[in-house]
């Protein structure tokens, strides 16, 4: 096994982990500052152990009539998703997901014990509701993982694939919707099919639309009896105080924090579009990233736009390259070093 990582390395353009490159509005780091400074003043104390400031406060972001009750958070979405599985799944118990998906599934199962299953996709990396839930049923997993939008893909999750697992299932389902705030507008999250559906659990973070990466902040939504359960195995006061104010602070200038995602949605239509004119094969994407095939040598490519002060990521599927839409600066760099390396070779 290989621990989860992408190479890190000091460029003028980073465009390889699907960070928002946009930095944090002063006036809400000047709020985030402020909450964290009063937090500080009993750090002495243990924090929250319930977080439930923070918990009503993501109820609220989210609507869809949620309570505080039915939400949970974590270090990151994926302390989120291994609390889920260190409480659902273990030793002698099966997780499924559908291949290509996040590099971080298969580790978390086979780090708690579990047997990792991966399912199949379809033609350009979809997935077909019929196909989804017959494999499902055939594997019998104890816990469903599904990316929507998928990583590192990009590829949109039919809001009816979704459903037709569960149906397929006595299982845990986990739609992990990393990048939701990407997808177009008018269409439905998983967070829609939560009533009456106990076994669904609706994962999200703060890393990506609210540029919060470095503040490790994932959270879900599900039954209130998954909170309970993930009592059980969460570490004592496991979100620090500090981590909470930020949060907090951060969620009530949530407007102004995703006001960055419908200029990173134009920049990634932008990359899609400027890609397929340079003869590449970029995928549907409903995320803050664009997957694209068609190129003969990777890690000549790769390597040729690191040298041209830009990093992107080879995720290991062949003839491709995956990059993430950063600022329009970002962005028209990403795509005058790819122009140059053509025109060189």
């Amino acid at each position: 096994m290989s621990p989860y990582g992408a190479p890190q390395a000091r460029v003028p353009v980073a465009l390889n982990v699907n960070e928002n490159t946009h930095p944090v509005p002063k006036e809400v780091a000047d709020d985030i500052l402020d909450a964290v400074a009063l937090a500080l003043r009993d750090v002495n104390r243990y924090p929250d152990r319930e977080f439930t400031q923070l918990r009503e406060a993501f109820a609220e972001y989210l609507g869809h009539g949620l309570t505080r009750e039915q939400l949970w958070a974590a270090n990151g979405s994926n302390e989120v998703l291994q609390q889920v599985l260190q409480a659902f799944a273990g030793p002698g118990r099966t997780v499924f997901g559908f291949a290509p998906t996040y590099s971080m599934y298969p580790l978390l199962a086979r780090g708690i014990g579990s047997r990792w299953v991966a399912g199949e996709r379809g033609v350009d990396f979809t997935l077909d509701a019929d196909s989804a839930a017959a494999q499902v049923a055939e594997a019998h997993p104890d816990v469903v993982l599904l990316c929507s939008p998928n990583n590192p893909t990009g590829t949109p999750m039919p809001i009816d694939v979704i459903e037709r697992v569960y149906e397929s299932t006595d299982g845990i389902v986990v739609v992990d919707e990393a990048y939701w705030e990407f997808a177009p507008r008018d269409e439905r999250s998983a967070l829609t099919l939560l009533p009456g559906r106990e076994r669904l659990v609706v994962s999200r973070t703060m890393s990506k639309a609210f540029a919060f990466a470095g503040a490790r902040v994932g959270y879900l939504a599900a039954d209130p009896t998954v909170a309970d359960a993930l009592r059980l195995v969460r570490l004592p006061y496991h979100l620090s105080a500090l981590t909470q104010a930020a949060a907090v602070a951060a969620l009530a200038h949530a407007p102004t924090m995703l006001a960055t995602v419908d200029d990173i949605v134009a920049q990634r239509d932008r990359i899609s579009a400027t890609l397929e004119a340079l003869g590449y094969k970029p995928f549907e994407s409903w995320t803050n990233f664009v997957l694209f095939g068609g190129v003969e040598d990777p890690a000549a490519t790769w390597q040729g736009l690191y040298e041209r002060g830009v990093l992107v990521r080879d995720v290991g599927l062949p003839r491709t390259l995956r990059v993430s839409a950063g600022t329009e600066e970002e962005t028209s760099a990403f795509l005058d070093a790819l122009a140059s390396i053509d025109s060189a070779s």
